[in-house]
């Protein structure tokens, strides 16, 4: 491994949403300092499964569902 060329590797905090302060490993920042998350797996839709909304712009929806309303979907 060549010397001089990765960043440096060290302890951070990260902050969650709801407070909760984690310690990692990390390039981000200096040695001791706090990444504030404004998204994480506490809140995020992807993870808590909620919040997925089907939005019927212009009818597209609509005339989809009309379309193969026979095939039963």
């Amino acid at each position: 491994m060549k010397k001089d060329i990765h960043p440096d590797y060290h302890f951070i905090d990260v902050k969650l949403t709801d407070g909760t302060v984690y310690q990692m490993r990390s390039t981000w920042g200096s040695e001791g300092e706090t990444m504030s998350l404004d998204i994480d797996p506490t809140v995020h839709p992807a993870w808590t499964g909620g919040g997925a909304r089907l939005l019927d712009t212009g009818g597209r929806v609509s005339k989809f569902k009309k379309k193969y309303e026979g095939l039963g979907f």
